[in-house]
């Protein structure tokens, strides 16, 4: 097979409440969203990477770019015996795992609507449901944060995530765990602290914690190996994980004992099969990120969380979290018990409204083979 169309469509949507972390608050979602075609039949991916470099160098001006320029036209020359084919021929751009992720995830879904199976399938995944957490963005102050986490755990999720940076950590675990002593908690610092703050960080082991997520340095794995060896509670990392071979260094050298697996972060689903075997070939549990998607990434993100190395919630909550109207039909929903259903149908597996991507949309690029 061989594509023969490609669109990026860039597109805003409100957030339905503020979602702040250590470097940014958002309270919109501007993302890409590109389709790919062939034989008469598309295939949709969505792109993770953001207006700002805040989470990692690319943004969606730059993914525009080297799609335009490089990744397209690479990927028009390649004659597609399956979709692991295109990862490889689109080695000779250095990084960009973004663009990467976002062209190739499209062409994987293509391929299950081409095939009318559910894309798990294709990724050699199972049906049936998935174990949903969710992730809590700094919050006005203690109270919000417990009156939100609160209600997060009302709705079922199996597991929250909370967002800490300096001066606002050790209070915040403090009370959550003085309300709910048995909740699964974790928190993620999205590389606001450094060895410096070793002493602060090892405080968190009195908190019976799933895990800490990225303290140190959004390219570190040095750092955070010496940090666990000084710490009782798992190092789960993110940011650093861009490739298999990252998440390889990462685990022989320490860094961490836990993965946090984006497939928009490693550079598409190819990439992210390559990081699930090396970890649960050594034990190393994962589990799924998430990056405010729609519901067509976060569908990308349910199909991806069936392999069997999944073991732990991911972040993949329920579209009415986030978005007053999702461009998928049914949204993404969350049952009482924290399940995600696996949508059974070809590819995603949901409906793309159109005329709600059409008015989301603010800028559209067709290239054609």
């Amino acid at each position: 097979m061989r594509l023969e169309r490609v669109e990026v469509r860039q597109l805003g949507l409100p957030l339905l409440q503020p979602f702040e972390t250590s470097f940014s608050r958002q309270t919109r979602k501007e993302f890409l969203l590109l389709t790919v075609s062939a034989d008469g039949i598309s295939g949709f991916g969505e792109c993770v990477a953001e207006r700002d470099p805040y989470y990692l160098p690319e943004t969606n001006g730059t993914v525009v770019q080297i799609l335009r320029d490089f990744l397209v036209p690479l990927a028009f020359g390649v004659d597609l015996a399956h979709p692991r084919d295109l990862l490889p021929a689109l080695a000779r751009v250095r990084g960009h795992e973004m663009a990467k992720a976002a062209l190739e995830m499209a062409v994987w879904e293509l391929w299950a609507r081409r095939e009318g199976v559910p894309l798990h399938r294709l990724l050699g995944g199972r049906g049936g449901s998935i174990l949903a957490g969710v992730s809590v963005g700094l919050q006005a102050d203690v109270g919000a944060l417990l009156e939100r986490v609160d209600a997060e755990a009302a709705a079922g999720y199996r597991r929250i995530k909370i967002k800490i940076k300096p001066g606002r950590d050790l209070d915040l675990v403090r009370a959550l765990r003085a309300r709910f002593p048995a909740l699964p908690l974790m928190v993620d610092a999205n590389s606001a602290y450094t060895l410096h703050d070793l002493p602060l960080l090892r405080e968190l082991d009195a908190y019976d914690l799933m895990m800490v997520e990225q303290p140190l340095g959004w390219d570190d794995i040095l750092d955070h190996s010496a940090l666990q060896r000084g710490m009782r509670t798992p190092l789960c990392l993110d940011e650093s994980i861009r490739s298999s071979e990252d998440a390889r260094l990462a685990l022989e050298l320490g860094a961490c004992r836990i993965i946090n697996i984006k497939a928009g972060r490693v550079g598409g689903f190819a990439a992210s099969l390559a990081v699930h075997d090396l970890c649960r070939a050594r034990g190393v549990p994962v589990w799924c990120g998430g990056m405010l998607e729609s519901g067509i990434g976060r569908l990308a993100n349910v199909h991806l969380q069936t392999l069997p190395g999944f073991t732990l919630p991911g972040d993949t909550a329920a579209s009415s979290r986030y978005f007053e109207e999702d461009l998928v039909d049914p949204p993404v929903v969350v049952s009482a018990d924290g399940l995600i259903g696996v949508p059974e149908k070809p590819g995603l597996g949901h409906e793309i409204v159109w005329p709600r991507v059409e008015r989301a949309t603010r800028s559209l690029e067709s290239f054609s083979a």
